[in-house]
């Protein structure tokens, strides 16, 4: 009698310690999730009261770290860089072939998590940052100029445990500067950045 006991006392242990497991298990995201961006696109839109602001693409990479306050609650620190490619870029005086200037996006977020309670978790972000216009002559951007930005958007986590995968979109609006030179700032643009990251689940 006294074995059978212990049998069925060991049995509901090792129940219970697989139970706990595999709650810790669960998919999603840990205390601190890392994001780097391999690859991505920012566009921003022509500016509609400056003929000298064309719409223009650049090619975007960075990171991000966000520490999550629940499963469901997160405040992200993003670095991107935006690098200018060649292309078309189009005035109301003239159509030109050139690289557009380089930029650095810099930004806190809040991040909110749907509670799908599986590997795949949709999201919704806003935050407020900065963005760095770089130097480029030839576009008459005769220096570096700072603007101020804010972003709203979304997107979605795939967690495989301790890594995953992100798509994300914002839509950006960065703040007119009277001092900022005529391709880019002199009144309010607006932009959309998409980009495909690598997770890195740390804290699980």
């Amino acid at each position: 009698m006294k074995r059978l006991i212990a049998v069925f006392l060991s049995v509901v242990a090792v129940s219970g310690a697989t139970e706990v497991f595999a709650q810790d298990a669960a998919p999603g995201p840990g205390a601190v999730v890392v994001t780097i961006i391999p690859g991505g696109a920012t566009f921003f839109t022509e500016a509609k009261d400056n003929p000298q602001g064309p719409s223009f693409g650049n090619y975007g990479l960075g990171g991000s770290v966000v520490v999550n306050f629940s499963r469901y609650l997160g405040l992200e620190g993003e670095v991107s860089g935006a690098i200018g490619v060649s292309q078309t870029l189009k005035t109301t005086a003239s159509t030109f072939d050139e690289r557009s200037p380089d930029l650095l996006n810099y930004s806190a977020n809040l991040v909110v998590s749907a509670p799908t309670g599986t590997s795949v978790v949709p999201y919704v972000t806003g935050g407020v940052g900065g963005l760095t216009l770089f130097e480029r002559r030839v576009l008459a951007v005769d220096n570096n100029t700072t603007f101020l930005t804010g972003n709203v958007g979304g997107g979605v986590n795939w967690y495989a445990g301790r890594w995953g995968l992100r798509a994300d979109y914002r839509f950006v609006a960065v703040r007119a500067n009277d001092e900022a030179p005529a391709f880019f700032g002199q009144d309010t643009r607006y932009g959309h950045r998409v980009y495909g990251g690598v997770l890195l689940n740390i804290g699980r």
